[in-house]
């Protein structure tokens, strides 16, 4: 009988182990054994019953020649039956019976007739129940045909009965055929020393890297034509060898992944409708289809690969069967994850990137520290090269549905990713003239005057596709862009709001409050009174830490400083706030704060000069001098930048150069209100202090301010720190590197 089953295509019996390639041919063997006894049973049971039937069937009964009946037999017959009992009908109905064969072979308990059975209309099922049964007590009996024996009266077959087996004896017999077999194609292994193993597995290691090498540069050299050996090189992944499999397996995935981003083409490949694949095309267009169709499949079965090694479904029973250790399958799983990260970030125009962003972003939340640390990075460099938004908006709704599955119970790094999108202005409404380049075209006269007729032509059609080309490469472009940030914007905005409402005390809150910050001038007007009564909820409610408040004051004012102008809305409660817990930051922990707080200074001051009073400008002076002598160097050059565009900005500060007291009332340090301190009735004494500071930069500040922060003239500021603005002053010298700046002379130097 012809085998219809269907032969396993090569990708399958990559996917399958050959653990299990063994087992299943095991299998096979045994439904086949099983298969040929059900039939010999079957064979053997219809034989009997054939041999059954035959030995059943009634055969009639010969003549009785009258020459051969004995007399005396049918004398005493006579004497048996009764004759004188019974009627002439009956007895001769009896002899006219017994003349007839079915009379003894028929059922007399039936009350039937004699002539029913010659009907046509009975049935086979009633035929086969009339059969009598007997109860099989002895064992079935196969019987073995012999050569037959000719004599005088025939032909004679001659048989001979099979002894049969019990089941358990057979199956004892097949293992022990099987494990014979086994026995025999098993042949003892040569016990090799651990460097004769070293080598053979630095020798097979070295034919695996020529190959993959080998391949590679093929690919690489001609893909339109080697196209097919990406297959070849994809199948490596599935290496079994467990002395090689971990590294064959990273080498081939590092080797792909690099294959990939250089043959990708730099637009999106579709898949070709059915009106085009009947249309006939040239060879070159036929080739490069077939190229695009084996790229794109090859593309998705290595990122199908990368998933399933990341989620463990592919290697668990290598895992599991010891051909490779946790560690080396962790490992395995990293390098899948940087793989991803890297095609996330090289090719985000290709098919398939929504595919890795919704792969990549879940592990950000990963509990390995190096794996969401990875992802981190990988998200953070593809919103910093997104220029027009499209990557950035689908990594945008994929965190804020993960955030949202996961209850708000995911990392901070999570949000604050969001902190790096490359997103300035939303414009909304805007014309697409107002947009589009603007470009000069000649005048009518200018035609007229300079070109001939046949120019005029020319340029008139040019210039016509100069108009087309100018209005699709900008005001598309651009409108489209606007459209993805707006649209990037409400969904980060969103995510913010269901936070700020329903998880205040999330340990998200620090990022969503860091992230309003920056970009609170975006928001809509509509939600600027709610969202400055939240802000200020939260600083009252202490629940906050230091950092957390000032974030608060920090998105207040950038609310308030941006499309807030209009608005008649007084942040003196944020004022106060902020003046009353300056003196909470000191040189050890709080002193990376202090870069906040001069964010805050800028956008409450430098910004809304014509908003703040000259009392509370003061207040704040005062106050940040006196912080100047608490902190580490960097915060105090901070700090006194901070205080030089104070005394530039707002007129009549140098009253605190002067030791003389201006109004009435006394100044009062203690006290929360900086419009009330009189502040106006002190003097910067601690610029002094400053001068002496050990630090060259502070002291040049000091003294800077102790002049009046004049502009030109010898107590002027070098370009180099007067340009630059207080938060950048703050990094610049600061000293987490445990580095002195600008570096001190050793003391060579100093004698010289």
């Amino acid at each position: 009988r012809k085998n219809t089953k269907r032969v396993p295509s090569f990708r399958k019996l990559l996917r399958t182990s050959k653990i299990k390639l063994d087992n299943k041919l095991k299998n096979k063997q045994y439904k086949q054994q099983s298969a040929a006894k059900k039939y010999r049973k079957e064979q053997k049971k219809l034989r009997e019953a054939v041999r059954d039937a035959i030995s059943r069937k009634p055969f009639p009964l010969e003549e009785c020649k009258k020459k051969q009946v004995d007399k005396k037999w049918k004398e005493e017959e006579e004497e048996a039956l009764p004759l004188d009992m019974m009627d002439e009908d009956d007895l001769k109905l009896m002899e006219d019976l017994a003349q007839n064969a079915s009379f003894l072979t028929r059922d007399l308990s039936s009350n039937e007739p004699v002539h029913i059975k010659k009907r046509k209309y009975e049935s086979v099922i009633d035929k086969y129940e009339k059969v009598p049964r007997r109860m099989q007590t002895e064992p079935q009996k196969e019987l073995i045909h012999l050569l037959p024996i000719k004599d005088k009266g025939g032909i004679i077959p001659q048989t001979m009965e099979k002894p049969v087996l019990s089941v358990a004896q057979d199956e004892e017999e097949e293992t022990e055929e099987m494990e014979e077999a086994e026995d025999f194609d098993e042949e003892p292994l040569p016990v090799l020393s651990p460097e004769e193993m070293a080598a053979q597995r630095r020798q097979k290691l070295h034919e695996r890297k020529m190959h993959i090498a080998d391949l590679a540069s093929a690919i690489l050299c001609e893909p339109d034509n080697n196209i097919k050996k990406l297959k070849e090189l994809r199948a490596m992944l599935m290496e079994q060898d467990p002395n090689v499999a971990v590294i064959v397996r990273k080498l081939v995935m590092v080797s792909l992944m690099e294959i990939f981003k250089d043959i990708a083409p730099s637009y999106k490949i579709r898949p070709l409708t059915e009106a085009e694949k009947a249309t006939k095309v040239k060879k070159e267009t036929q080739k490069l289809r077939e190229f695009e169709e084996g790229l794109v499949s090859q593309y998705k079965f290595y990122l199908e690969n990368l998933e399933q090694t990341i989620k463990g479904t592919v290697n668990t029973f290598l895992y599991l069967y010891n051909v490779i250790s946790l560690k080396a399958y962790k490992g395995l799983a990293e390098i899948a994850v940087k793989c991803l990260c890297e095609l996330l970030v090289a090719l985000p125009h290709f098919n398939f990137h929504n595919n890795i962003i919704v792969l990549i972003v879940p592990l950000m939340n990963d509990t390995s520290k190096m794996i969401s640390e990875l992802c981190f990075e990988a998200v953070k460099k593809l919103f910093k090269q997104d220029k027009l938004g499209y990557a950035s908006l689908g990594v945008v709704k994929v965190i804020s549905g993960l955030v949202r599955g996961r209850n708000y119970n995911v990392r901070p790094e999570v949000l604050k990713v969001f902190l790096h999108l490359r997103i300035k202005e939303v414009e909304l409404q805007k014309d697409s003239e107002d947009i589009a380049p603007k470009k000069k075209f000649m005048t009518y006269k200018e035609k007229r005057k300079n070109l001939s007729r046949m120019q005029r032509k020319w340029k008139k059609a040019e210039e016509k596709l100069e108009r087309e080309l100018l209005e699709a490469e900008a005001s598309e472009s651009k409108e489209k862009k606007l459209k993805l940030h707006t649209e990037t914007l409400n969904i980060v905005f969103v995510t913010y709001f269901r936070i700020l409402k329903k998880a205040q005390k999330s340990p998200l809150l620090p990022s969503v409050l860091e992230g309003l910050a920056k970009f609170a001038h975006l928001i809509n007007v509509e939600f600027f009174d709610d969202l400055l009564i939240v802000l200020h909820s939260l600083i009252t409610s202490g629940g906050l830490s230091y950092r957390e408040n000032l974030h608060c004051i920090l998105s207040a004012f950038h609310i308030l400083s941006g499309q807030g102008d209009v608005l008649n809305i007084d942040p003196m409660k944020f004022y106060t706030h902020l003046y009353k817990t300056l003196f909470s930051l000191h040189a050890g922990r709080t002193n990376d704060d202090i870069g906040i707080v001069l964010q805050c200074m800028d956008v409450m001051f430098a910004k809304r000069r014509k908003q703040v009073s000259q009392q509370r400008a003061l207040a704040f002076l005062k106050r940040l001098s006196t912080l100047a002598l608490h902190v580490l160097p960097n915060s105090s050059v901070g700090i006194l930048a901070t205080n030089r565009v104070l005394m530039q900005t707002f007129p009549k500060m140098d009253l605190l150069l002067d030791n003389e007291s201006q109004g009435s009332g006394v100044y009062l340090p203690e006290l929360e209100e900086p419009e009330h301190c009189n502040a106006q009735n002190t003097a910067l004494w601690e610029l002094h202090l400053l001068q002496r500071h050990y630090h060259p930069t502070v002291q040049k500040f000091a003294t800077h301010l102790i002049a009046g922060a004049p502009t030109e003239g010898s107590g002027a500021l070098s370009l180099d720190l007067s340009q630059r603005p207080s938060v950048e002053l703050f990094e610049a010298y600061s000293m987490r590197g445990m580095t002195f700046n600008p570096p001190v002379a050793s003391v060579t130097a100093r004698k010289k």
